[in-house]
């Protein structure tokens, strides 16, 4: 049976197409996913995103298992309010989750996708076992039974802020957090827009979800999130990334920390490995030049070779469709896309497409 936030019923109220992602009931969308799309562009939109996984690593360990497990390095984390983007990397360098790590006073919060809950569960506490073979620092793994809020789009911290007296926010960097009694609020999110992501416990989800609607805060569905999330160039796992790819051939690459060269995390001896025989693939953007909607699946034909789109949508903010797609290194420029048999002219693009509501890629 599929579980239920506890804004299950807020989202029924608001007239919710409801359907199972990952185990959870969620909502799809509220009636139009192109009108919550824009309300995120151009306003701001609050998504549950309470099926997220939720973990907390404490102890003297902590940190030395966390330089083992994940392929960024916490250890930049230099104080607690800072967060960091990574990947759990299996022994042959596959992703077999990203997640965003926050650095707290005592412990590390990982947040990892719900998709991957049972495998990234079963891959820490073996790799815990394995880590107290190594190392005598003692670590606990605890998965709190949390609710989470994003809040997102030009007018989101204003909006935020008038309903919680959470000030400062605008002026805290990406990728950092402050936390309030029992919420770590954070500077993180999902579309491209400005915002911010809260955790915090079931019994304020509810209050905090229907004060954002008192002062305009719309709901926003699975749909939209992902046409944000793919014009902002952000990877839905799943998809654009697995334990079949690494991350150089995902664009995460950049979040690999290579020094100190003695931190050995897991995967690394497999990346280094592809490093030296040369990366033969790369996940780039593409924009489609002729009228059509590209989508996953979808063969590209490049001037070096043939590649695939992962993910395609049509973008309500360009008016074009938009993908991203793994293809040769070498490929470049104009391209063709296969879509119902028709080869469609296209052009290889660095993503992100949209940033703050823009057109950003050239």
């Amino acid at each position: 049976m599929s579980k239920q936030t506890a804004l299950y019923s807020e989202h029924l109220h608001a007239g919710a197409r409801m359907v199972d992602f990952a185990g959870w009931l969620m909502p799809l969308h509220y009636g139009s996913q192109l009108n919550e799309h824009l309300q995120v562009r151009k306003s701001s939109g609050m998504f549950d995103v309470s099926h997220m996984t939720v973990i907390d690593v404490q102890g003297d360990g902590a940190t030395d298992y966390l330089r083992r497990l994940i392929a960024n390095d916490v250890a930049r984390l230099k104080s607690p309010g800072m967060a960091q983007y990574g990947a759990l990397l299996n022994t042959s360098g596959g992703i077999i989750d990203d997640l965003i790590v926050y650095r707290r006073p005592q412990d590390y919060r990982l947040v990892v996708n719900a998709g991957t809950r049972n495998k990234v569960l079963d891959w820490i506490n073996l790799e815990l076992n394995e880590f107290a073979l190594i190392s005598p620092g003692a670590v606990q793994v605890t998965e709190e039974p949390l609710s989470m809020i994003a809040v997102q789009g030009p007018r989101a911290i204003d909006h935020f802020a008038s309903v919680t007296g959470v000030q400062g926010l605008a002026e805290m960097p990406p990728f950092t957090m402050l936390e309030r009694d029992d919420w770590l609020i954070a500077r993180t999110g999902y579309t491209g827009e400005q915002g911010v992501e809260v955790i915090l416990p079931d019994t304020d989800a509810v209050a905090l979800w229907r004060d954002l609607a008192e002062v305009g805060v719309a709901p926003i569905g699975l749909g939209a999130r992902d046409t944000l999330r793919l014009e902002a160039g952000l990877n839905l796992y799943g998809q654009d990334m697995d334990e079949s790819t690494s991350p150089f051939i995902s664009n995460i690459g950049w979040t690999v920390a290579w020094k100190p060269e003695d931190r050995m995390f897991i995967g690394r001896e497999a990346l280094e490995a592809q490093r030296k025989a040369g990366v033969q693939q790369k996940l780039t953007g593409l924009v489609l030049l002729e009228k059509g909607v590209v989508r996953h699946d979808c063969e590209v034909h490049t001037d070096a070779g043939i590649g695939v789109v992962t993910s395609g949508i049509f973008s309500p903010t360009l008016g074009y469709s938009i993908a991203l797609a793994r293809v040769p290194v070498a490929a470049q420029g104009d391209c063709e896309v296969v879509i119902r048999n028709r080869r469609l002219s296209a052009r290889l693009v660095k993503p992100p497409f949209v940033r703050n509501g823009e057109k950003v890629f050239t």
